[in-house]
């Protein structure tokens, strides 16, 4: 029973994680976006949009953090020694963004500057997000339950790789999700937007997916080894079919398909992740079994996470569905 309960707090977690990167992702991406939307109206109406949902958005990040440390604490020691450095400019990047958003409104003689500071914090946070996924997908050195690696084993081509992808990846999250909630020239410019980030990360997500195999033989013998790949050929045929719902959305000027396949994308490419990452919660070290907490605990936290998680879940929904439609760019965020 007690790795049953592994196995679902793993998959819990995951969902949280699932949840922060697709619903911080668009606002991530409207602040990486921020340089190219035009003038302060457009970047004004642009942080509107995302005004009543953005810090709620980031309680999936606390939740999945806060349950690696107490469900599989094993991994956290020694995954958070690792990735130190990476970690904290993330969360720093996180309050200087926060406190740049709060800012813009309260002191408009300092406008351009927290303008500034708000992109930047955006894009040094989904850098961050992405060298620590790469670091992760890279493998880190573990002997006898512990860290054994360098203060700078995180820092390699292939993890600044994976942060590239993921920046440009939240600028196709934020530039549809500015093409589903405005019209206009914002649209027009978040519309062009889109077309590139799109090929970007379509581009940067094969080009990672290339070298991961080639990382270690397991993933290798993951995806391709028979009778495995005739389970994993459905995410790249996946992949294709929601690339060609983005083309048809953006041709058609629908304003709801492209944030949809994006956030299709960003699914397929989380459930690649954990094809690669089972039944390892650090690969290739230490499984979700090994990592995980003593059976009461698991039990305990159980009962505490049946209760929170649908509470999160209904405020979300509930604010998602009262904040609906186009955002009027005369009204919002004071």
């Amino acid at each position: 029973m007690g790795v049953e309960l592994s196995f679902i707090w793993a998959g819990l977690i995951a969902f949280a994680v699932l949840a922060y990167v697709i619903l911080d992702g668009f606002d991530l991406g409207t602040g990486i976006l921020f340089p190219v939307l035009g003038g302060d109206r457009h970047r004004a109406h642009a942080m509107n949009t995302i005004a009543p949902v953005w810090d709620g958005n980031e309680t999936w990040l606390v939740l999945g953090g806060g349950g690696l440390f107490a469900v599989f604490p094993l991994a956290y020691a020694v995954i958070m020694p690792a990735l130190y450095p990476p970690v904290i400019v993330m969360l720093l990047a996180l309050i200087f963004r926060g406190v740049a958003f709060e800012f813009r409104h309260r002191t408009p003689e300092h406008k351009i500057l927290w303008d500034i500071s708000f992109f930047f914090g955006s894009v040094t946070a989904a850098l961050a997000q992405g060298v620590i996924l790469g670091a992760l997908v890279q493998g880190i050195e573990v002997e006898n339950r512990a860290y054994a690696g360098g203060y700078w084993d995180w820092l390699t081509p292939f993890s600044l790789l994976t942060g590239l992808a993921l920046v440009m990846g939240y600028a196709l999250l934020g530039a549809t999700w500015l093409v589903m909630k405005t019209e206009g020239p914002l649209r027009d410019t978040a519309r062009q937007a889109a077309w590139i980030a799109g090929a970007a990360t379509l581009f940067l997500v094969g080009l990672v997916s290339i070298l991961t195999p080639m990382l270690d033989n397991l993933y290798l013998d993951r995806w391709f080894d028979r009778p495995n790949v005739y389970f994993t050929l459905w995410v790249p045929v996946a992949m294709l079919g929601t690339t060609a719902l983005f083309v048809t959305g953006m041709r058609r000027r629908h304003d709801v398909w492209p944030f949809v396949s994006a956030l299709l994308l960003f699914g397929l490419c989380f459930v690649g992740l954990g094809i690669s990452f089972y039944p390892y919660m650090v690969p290739h070290a230490i499984t979700i079994a090994a990592a995980a907490a003593p059976e009461s605990s698991l039990w305990f936290l159980l009962a505490g996470a049946l209760v929170l998680i649908p509470m999160i879940l209904g405020y979300t929904a509930y604010a998602y569905w009262v904040f609906r439609g186009k955002t009027d760019p005369e009204e919002g965020y004071h």
